[in-house]
């Protein structure tokens, strides 16, 4: 396969920010060379064990595109006013701090477990406020 292909992307299936992230993506001249895996809550749903079920499906996804695409990089694009760190939030009142710490701790362990199953991958966070800014993680 081409040695066009740089990373895969790991983003959220909210409509909201399909654009921003495209556009994101675009400025840092990867159109086309990217795989892309869009879940719901982006780190969040392949991290967190309310969603235990969909973990699998990322990581076997992920090797797939190593396998094909010899990707040497993860970006991970998750999203403030994100619909599933509020499921997770659970009765707590939302707001930026608790979301910030949902996040994080994603981020953290998505990270984690990229280092036991795939050392030599590079991971790249990033948190898009709905104003379009961007905040790196790492």
């Amino acid at each position: 396969m081409s040695k066009k292909y740089k990373a895969m992307v790991l983003s959220c299936i909210d409509p909201r920010f399909q654009p921003i992230v495209f556009n994101y993506l675009k400025k840092r001249n990867l159109n086309g060379k990217y795989s892309s895996f869009t879940i719901a809550g982006s780190a969040i749903g392949v991290t967190a064990t309310k969603f235990k079920k969909w973990h699998e499906t990322f990581w076997n996804n992920l090797e797939t595109s190593i396998n094909l695409h010899k990707i040497t990089k993860l970006i991970v694009i998750n999203h403030r006013d994100c619909g599933v760190a509020k499921i997770l939030n659970r009765k707590k009142k939302f707001n930026e701090q608790n979301e910030s710490l949902i996040h994080k701790k994603s981020f953290n362990q998505i990270k984690k477990t990229l280092k036991k199953r795939h050392k030599k991958l590079k991971i790249e966070m990033i948190l898009i406020s709905l104003n379009k800014e961007i905040k790196k993680f790492n």
